[in-house]
């Protein structure tokens, strides 16, 4: 896990992650800075764009490239050469990504949560992010594995079923990682600045299987690996 922490970091890729902390901590300044309320503003900077925008990037960033660069590189046939079950070098890399995301998201939305005024929103920001990050990196994960192009793929899977689809069709916020993000964070923050659409125990439960589901794709996916880094 300490080799794949310190090859992602150490990868250019990563210096994507630093604008959006800092686009929605500006925001959020900027937000405080006009006088209006935050119940105005917030479910904008903290809903759409926190849990809505950069933690699903940030995920698909790191999700995406903790197996895709191997294999894009070939370093993959060494770990595959290594006695090791294929699902604990799923587990082990899904263990980096989602640290690493959370850190890279909860951290952000901490803060900006502490501008607004509220350690509760603040600490329900967290939670959300460390539910939404352990799903999107399960998923992002496995689709580095499924296809060429996760990254094409996961954007177009943040843009229209995350932030299109959810707004018009009701019934696909049941399967929203957003929403799930959302309703498992103000169920600790109860804001007005978070606007949750289900239950606590929906959440959980459908995150649960975007997870599960996640991590066995992946898994079936890595064994038909053959040494030269490509599917059989």
């Amino acid at each position: 896990m300490s080799l794949t922490a310190r090859a992602l970091l150490g990868r250019r890729r990563v210096l994507m992650l630093i604008p959006m902390p800092l686009v929605l901590i500006g925001l959020t300044l900027i937000g405080i800075m006009t006088g209006e309320e935050p119940a105005h503003w917030g479910p904008v900077v903290f809903g759409n764009l926190g849990l809505g925008v950069i933690l699903p990037l940030t995920a698909l960033i790191v999700g995406s490239s903790v197996l895709g660069l191997e294999i894009d590189d070939g370093t993959i046939t060494h770990l595959l050469t290594k006695p090791l079950p294929r699902s604990e070098i799923v587990l082990s890399k899904l263990c980096v990504a989602w640290l690493v995301t959370t850190v890279a998201t909860g951290v952000p939305l901490a803060v900006a949560g502490l501008i607004a005024g509220s350690a509760a929103l603040a600490g329900g920001l967290v939670c959300g992010a460390l539910l939404g990050s352990l799903a999107y990196c399960s998923l992002f994960l496995a689709l580095s594995l499924l296809t060429k192009r996760p990254v094409a793929v996961g954007l177009v899977y943040i843009m229209l079923w995350e932030n299109l689809l959810v707004n018009f069709v009701d019934g696909v916020r049941v399967f929203s990682v957003k929403q799930h993000a959302t309703t498992f964070a103000n169920a600790i923050a109860q804001s007005d600045m978070l606007d949750d659409t289900l239950s606590v125990t929906t959440a959980m439960i459908v995150a649960a299987i975007f997870v599960a589901v996640g991590i066995y794709g992946a898994t079936t996916k890595l064994r038909s690996f053959a040494l030269t880094g490509e599917a059989n």
